[in-house]
């Protein structure tokens, strides 16, 4: 998960460089069709692939559904909203999708998970305005606004749907459907506006910047994502996309953009901590349930 959480930190730097480009969600139709096309031959000649039946079908298309839903509102809620509005409402995921798995999986959070994912909250949104208490202060809510808040309902059953819908398939089979029929809700959104594009102008480096994108920050984030969650529960998962804004900052770092202000330290250090304390506390329950199961 922290290759994932990296790989997919990656996406907002890359994303921002070749979005004026392309439409967005024409841009995101593209690059789940590449990831799909990329990923065939492999779970073909590994896994035999043939065609799932209608209830697998509906399981995948349900997953596919929370992540393309998300894809297409953020793209909606951005035309009224601003990128740190955004920013600061995605923090909400984590938690909620960590009510969701109480509900549907029964998971027990506990009280020091749950305080654990608040201040981890805190500490990302503290990130996002680079320390700066006046800037959270003059956070202004709108229309986009709720409409974001309504994608990240919807992104927080990603996690949880995927261990309730697993029915100990090859985690690649699993993934490869999700893409392929994530292609499926986007081209129906996307439908409108693929006569509108002039596709020659397009330049190569955005070209290049959808290519990296389908790859490494849609088909193995998606699977590195998938198969954790089967394997740590889906609260431990989500909870890793905290480290998105310092891993966002750091990596503008690398790229010459200069440090972060020495204020937003506090909040790194918040998640880093916050962190620790959702995977010891995650990882003992899980212990005692297996002894449990054993009467040790």
């Amino acid at each position: 998960m922290l290759l994932a959480a990296g790989l997919g930190s990656t996406s907002f730097t890359v994303g921002k460089a070749i979005a004026d480009n392309m439409d967005p969600v024409v841009l995101t139709l593209i690059r789940f069709c590449l990831a799909t096309l990329f990923f065939y031959p492999y779970v073909k000649k590994k896994y035999a692939l043939g065609k799932p039946t209608l209830s697998s079908l509906a399981r995948y298309s349900l997953v596919s559904f929370a992540l393309s839903s998300f894809f297409i509102l953020m793209f909606v809620a951005l035309r009224y909203t601003s990128a740190i509005n955004t920013g600061v409402i995605f923090t909400l995921v984590p938690g909620i999708s960590g009510i969701y798995s109480m509900i549907l999986l029964k998971e027990r959070l506990g009280r020091n998970r749950l305080v654990a994912l608040f201040l981890a909250m805190l500490g990302a949104i503290w990130v996002i305005f680079h320390g700066d208490p006046a800037k959270i202060l003059a956070l202004e809510l709108n229309k986009g606004d709720l409409i974001f808040l309504g994608a990240c309902l919807l992104m927080a059953f990603y996690t949880p749907l995927v261990k309730l819908l697993y029915r100990e398939e090859p985690m690649p089979v699993m993934t490869f459907w999700i893409l392929a029929t994530g292609c499926g809700w986007l081209s129906l959104a996307a439908a409108p506006r693929l006569l509108t594009i002039h596709w020659n102008s397009i330049l190569f480096s955005t070209w290049a910047g959808v290519l990296y994108l389908a790859i490494f920050c849609t088909l193995v984030t998606f699977f590195l994502s998938q198969w954790s969650t089967i394997r740590l529960g889906p609260t431990r998962v989500m909870a890793y996309s905290y480290l998105y804004p310092p891993l966002i900052l750091f990596l503008d770092w690398a790229m010459g953009h200069g440090l972060p202000p020495t204020r937003t330290l506090p909040g790194i250090i918040l998640i880093g901590l916050t962190m620790v304390i959702v995977q010891r506390e995650a990882g003992k329950e899980r212990y005692d349930q297996k002894i449990t199961k054993t009467g040790g």
